[in-house]
């Protein structure tokens, strides 16, 4: 952590997903009219917010992509760190990695993976999601809130808002109490719209309705580094359960802070976002996105050039 800015808040981005539903490495697909991708309008918005450091999670052998198409666009304008999500498990685990296996260990692992490379409170966000300025400033004042200790905080949508008309869609639907507190979160990974809001299905076949407002986690939270004991121990428990499905099974990390809160080892703010979710789930979603940030570019939010501004 030598020459780490102690005082900067992080925002970590969790690029190593393989995009199985999208069809290839949707992270670097341009979509700004300048060709930037949807994670520097992250980084943008971040930025203006007060965060000063950027950590990619990323597979290794992508870590050369991101340096170019990234990296050295941003890194005159914060601080840049790489942090490497692998297959291969410690041999201190007792696993091994099944024969077919490919794709990363899920967003609990993914954010483990960057424990090295951070050392103060921050953020975390999907590389291929689209949050909004308002969300970033919601974290950043939640994470500088004096007296806060080692609670957390997440970025809560309304369901309504993050949804694709091209398939479904992984969301954290969260139970919140009166005064604004997680009291728990489940990772439904079959979510669609519906009338009057969106259903989820675990089977295939029965279909749960969810209300319009109902609140979702989209993987954008705020932490601080008592996150990490948890997800070493959680990421250990889940390799070892008889359960797991080995070959394709993932730790998500709304899972490993649901039984944090239901242990209570921390409390997690929840931050009411108004923003509207864009993303890079399926190849369809593309011209979607790439029409809603032309959009904002006419209305003046970002400049038609971004790093130019």
């Amino acid at each position: 952590m030598t020459g780490m800015n102690a005082s900067a808040l992080t925002l970590v981005i969790m690029a190593a997903g393989l995009g199985s539903r999208y069809g290839g490495m949707k992270q670097v697909e341009p979509v700004g009219p300048d060709g930037s991708i949807l994670m520097e309008y992250a980084i943008f918005d971040a930025l203006r917010e007060g965060f000063g450091r950027v950590v990619f999670v990323v597979r290794p052998e992508h870590e050369a992509t991101f340096r170019e198409r990234v990296g050295a666009r941003i890194e005159h304008r914060a601080e840049v760190a790489y942090a490497h999500q692998r297959l291969e498990l410690p041999a201190s685990l007792g696993v091994a990695v099944p024969e077919g296996r490919a794709k990363p260990w899920g967003t609990g692992h993914a954010v483990l993976a960057c424990r090295d490379a951070v050392a103060t409170p921050f953020a975390v966000i999907n590389a291929d999601d689209f949050y909004g300025r308002h969300s970033y400033r919601l974290l950043a004042e939640e994470l500088r809130r004096p007296g806060r200790g080692d609670d957390f905080c997440m970025a809560g949508f309304r369901i309504a808002n993050t949804l694709t008309d091209n398939g479904t869609v992984a969301r954290g639907v969260c139970d919140v109490s009166a005064d604004g507190f997680l009291r728990g979160v489940v990772e439904r990974t079959k979510i669609r719209p519906a009338a009057g809001g969106a259903e989820y299905t675990e089977d295939g076949d029965a279909w749960v309705r969810l209300p319009a407002d109902a609140v979702v986690s989209l993987n954008t939270w705020g932490f601080t580094p008592a996150l990490f004991p948890a997800l070493e121990e959680g990421f250990a428990a889940f390799l070892r359960n008889p359960a797991t499905d080995l070959l394709k099974g993932e730790l998500f990390l709304p899972t490993v802070v649901d039984g944090m809160v239901a242990a209570g080892r921390t409390r997690v703010k929840v931050l009411a976002s108004p923003e509207r979710w864009y993303g890079m789930t399926y190849r369809e979603d593309a011209p979607v996105v790439r029409a809603a940030i032309q959009r904002m570019v006419r209305d003046g939010i970002y400049p038609e050039r971004l790093w130019e501004a």
